[in-house]
């Protein structure tokens, strides 16, 4: 384990009401539910890797936790439906920004009462809280059911570039990687594993995010990271946008490196000729996918 070390305020949690599960005690697990940036792109040429805007599981021990809530958390929650118990798990949100939210109305386990869930996420660059951003898109006329018809238990925690949340054993560390899109990163430790999330990535990042960045990531197991983009939706270079990412993944002496939030125009051939390019650069890199999952730990 490296020595990552902080000490800013810290939100405690304390889970009572979580069962184990199955099969999964005592690991940490990683799998990926949506894979696009900026726009869900289901095609006929999007299939092998997955249309959905981002969403990503984290199992550890029995701990459940989620990080951002696009289009992929609609079909995580169907599969949480399957398993008919009670439910308590954590959401956390790198930002405020449509493709990171807009599948929580469609998150079918916030429906039923059994159900519990705490809700992380920075408050947005006009100021509104997550749990406004959540809330506004459920209003009239964008959606026809508001937040209130959520009947599980909601606890919204309101972050802050740097915060620490407990979870018995677990520990989550936050920084601030985008100052213009108002982002935020994750660090996950459990025992002697790591991962970061660190999904807004872009070409001119500045000393503090730099030093953000540095911070979160030094030698995890797992580095789960974005593609940079230009500005413009539309780009005509598609060659190395993944470049940041891997030398990210190199500085940070990363043991694991999975690159996600695919541009919607990058189609499975395309990413496939990226797979290929990513495994010479960086020895255990991969493209992430939809239904990808891998054991932290574990080599691959």
């Amino acid at each position: 384990m490296s020595n990552f070390k902080l000490s800013p305020p810290q939100i405690n949690v304390s889970e009572n009401k979580t069962r184990p599960i199955p099969n999964q005690v005592k690991k940490f697990i990683v799998q990926f539910w949506g894979v696009r940036g900026l726009i869900a792109s289901p095609s006929n040429k999007t299939n092998r890797y997955g249309g959905n805007t981002a969403c990503v599981e984290m199992q550890v021990a029995d701990k459940r936790l989620v990080f951002d809530g696009g289009t992929g958390l609609r079909v995580l929650g169907k599969s949480w439906l399957e398993l008919q118990q009670p439910l308590q798990a954590h959401l956390f949100f790198t930002n405020s920004q449509s493709n990171r939210i807009q599948g929580f109305p469609f998150f079918g386990p916030a429906f039923l009462p059994e159900n519990s869930f705490h809700i992380y996420g920075i408050a947005a660059s006009n100021g509104a809280s997550i749990k406004q951003c959540l809330c506004d898109q459920m209003l009239l006329p964008h959606f026809p059911y508001p937040l209130q018809e959520m009947q599980s238990e909601l606890h919204f925690h309101n972050l802050t570039p740097g915060k620490v949340i407990k979870i018995d054993d677990l520990t989550v560390t936050t920084a601030l990687i985008n100052q213009t899109q108002k982002s935020i990163g994750y660090r996950v430790d459990w025992q002697n594993y790591s991962v970061a999330y660190v999904t807004d990535l872009h070409d001119n990042a500045n000393e503090v995010e730099q030093k953000c960045i540095q911070q979160l990531t030094k030698e995890v197991d797992l580095l789960i990271a974005n593609p940079t983009t230009p500005q413009k939706f539309y780009r005509t270079d598609r060659d190395s946008h993944w470049q940041t990412a891997v030398d990210l993944a190199h500085a940070s002496s990363a043991k694991q490196l999975v690159i996600s939030h695919h541009h919607p125009d990058d189609h499975d051939d395309f990413l496939d000729h990226i797979q290929m390019e990513i495994k010479s650069a960086f020895v255990g890199g991969l493209i992430a996918r939809e239904g990808l999952t891998l054991v932290v730990g574990e080599s691959h």
